[in-house]
């Protein structure tokens, strides 16, 4: 698994961006119409992000942190991840809601990022980590840092996979490993603890397009009474559509933010239930991380 992005590690091949380093302009110039009648997320708000935010509550691109990260997937760290502030989802157990709900951080300057970036594959970062909050607001600001970066560091594209058709065309020519977060099996569950419309369909959508484009790890967070609504559905369908894609079944779940009012997820996980979401990717020949 992941076989283009150990080649670029040990440089035998190169990332994508440094790829279509000709075509950074171009894709900037599309980028750059999209922000100006911002349709980057399904929510397709058009409104013009030089005068104000759209329901992701991003203007211009603020970074709430950066960092080599340790937590991520073994074959990922250290990553050099990028926090972004604000997000297309609304979800009501977030873990970062500090970030992805609220403004936070500060703008840095592509130029700066795309330094920073470059010291920290110097220090030994196997990849840019682009995360939040969710990345796809911020997709001019990290072409911009992207043409201005010469280092041979694999993109990571860490999202929630709410992307338009647009944003998935210009993410093929940068990204090397799409690290999704695959969270519903239906519709209702999307929007009632997200927030979202038209989830399933999308969300399906663009695997399938990103599993055509590059490597992908799908992370699956297992919640307390969505065994049956949600986890067996999406583990179902990655067996069925994208079955040579890494899958992360995750354990990590507990009630924050808003969790407390909604009675089904107001409580950790129990191991049975982690136990049984597991067995299942796994009775579904699944190539689980764990």
């Amino acid at each position: 698994m992941l076989e283009r992005y150990y080649a670029i590690l040990d440089g035998k091949e190169k990332s994508n961006y440094l790829k279509s380093k000709d075509k950074l302009d171009g894709l900037i110039k599309k980028a750059d119409e999209i922000f100006r009648n911002c349709h980057f997320c399904e929510h397709k708000c058009m409104v013009n992000r030089y005068e104000k935010a759209g329901k992701c509550r991003v203007k211009e691109a603020s970074i709430a942190s950066h960092f080599f990260h340790y937590g991520e997937e073994s074959m990922l760290i250290p990553s050099y991840t990028v926090f972004f502030s604000g997000c297309t989802f609304y979800c009501v157990y977030c873990q970062n809601w500090d970030i992805s709900q609220y403004h936070a951080g500060i703008y840095i300057e592509p130029k700066e990022m795309a330094l920073i970036l470059q010291k920290a594959f110097e220090k030994g970062a196997r990849n840019a980590n682009w995360v939040g909050g969710e990345p796809t607001p911020n997709l001019l600001y990290i072409l911009k840092v992207l043409r201005k970066c010469n280092a041979n560091l694999p993109q990571i594209w860490n999202s929630n996979m709410y992307c338009s058709l647009e944003t998935m065309d210009l993410l093929k020519y940068i990204i090397d490993v799409y690290l999704t977060d695959f969270k519903y099996g239906n519709n209702k569950c999307a929007q009632r603890l997200s927030k979202i419309k038209n989830y399933w369909e999308i969300i399906t959508r663009n695997h399938e397009i990103a599993y055509k484009q590059g490597e992908m790890i799908i992370r699956h967070l297992v919640l307390p009474n969505h065994i049956e609504c949600c986890s067996k559905p999406v583990l179902e369908w990655i067996a069925d559509n994208v079955p040579e894609a890494m899958v992360n079944v995750m354990e990590q779940y507990y009630p924050t933010y808003k969790a407390g009012e909604y009675e089904e997820i107001n409580r950790r996980i129990t191991y049975d239930e982690f136990k049984e979401a597991l067995k299942y990717a796994k009775k579904l020949g699944l190539n689980v991380i764990k």
